[in-house]
């Protein structure tokens, strides 16, 4: 039996954990072991911002209970996701079995399932995170990239023009978040065109005005289609973003050998030969 697997199986009376990813598009993406840690928990809380997808869980389990009403216009988002994992705990302490449903992987982009899992376990409760298929894993095949080929960076769109980072222009640059970009609040639900130009300028030090980004949102019910939008860089500003939208920009550079250290492998080759066959 696999680990997923026996952390279902937990002595009667003990509280436990389980924090699933329930993927991206409804019904089509939550695997077997998601849906067995949902059907035999006491208690299901769902970190998820559709009506639908949650009418949808109800009818999975008796006992479902949004986190949604946790979120207000304003409140920091950290506080929202401390009392998520507090209102979790809560039940994990008083024996119950608890399962946290939350879109695509539970572990990305997603604060509360770690710290929840990581608290539970620090307590002696058992606590599993199962992965879901991602917004990242849709992109791939929706925006046909391959990571492996060029190699893809990715950062929250926040953190880019907060702090110094380096940006490898070789390589795919996926920004997260953008529709929130520069707010240090934490409070806001959306930020304006200023935000998002702040963003561009800090990109336009390393991309052309006209390099070609891609705003992707993965289709999230069966009846959708991703939503692929391409425009140029100067003109991310001014385009609509939401929060759930992700920024792609392309490779604007062609990869560059090393010269020196293709030289230290052919000295490795010539002086073993049998090493590279």
């Amino acid at each position: 039996m696999n680990e997923g697997a026996s952390d279902i199986a937990n002595p009667p009376g003990r509280g436990r954990l389980a924090c699933v990813g329930m993927g991206m598009t409804l019904g089509s993406h939550l695997t077997p072991l998601a849906r067995s840690h949902i059907a035999q928990a006491d208690v299901v809380f769902a970190g998820l911002s559709d009506a639908i997808v949650e009418a949808w869980l109800r009818e999975m389990h008796p006992d479902v209970r949004s986190l949604q009403p946790y979120y207000r216009e304003g409140k920091s988002r950290m506080r929202t996701y401390r009392e998520w994992v507090d209102v979790m705990m809560t039940e994990v302490r008083a024996g119950r079995r608890v399962c946290g449903v939350f879109y695509g992987h539970p572990g990305i982009f997603a604060w509360s399932p770690h710290k929840a899992v990581e608290t539970a376990r620090a307590e002696g409760f058992e606590a599993h995170m199962e992965p879901g298929i991602s917004a990242e894993d849709c992109l791939y095949a929706d925006c046909g990239i391959d990571p492996g080929r060029f190699g893809c960076q990715h950062i929250e769109a926040s953190q880019l023009v907060l702090y110094e980072r380096r940006i490898d222009t070789g390589g795919y640059l996926v920004l997260w978040q953008v529709g929130v970009v520069g707010d240090r609040s934490l409070g806001r639900f959306a930020t304006g065109m200023a935000y998002r130009q702040v963003l561009v300028d800090v990109l336009l030090e390393d991309y052309p005005p006209e390099h070609e980004v891609i705003v992707y949102r993965a289709a999230t019910l069966p009846v959708d289609r991703p939503r692929i939008r391409r425009a140029p860089l100067a003109d991310l500003a001014a385009l609509p973003l939401t929060a759930e939208e992700t920024v792609i920009l392309p490779p604007y550079q062609p990869l560059r050998r090393n010269l020196r250290v293709a030289a230290r492998l052919a000295a490795i080759d010539a002086a073993d030969p049998a090493a590279s066959s």
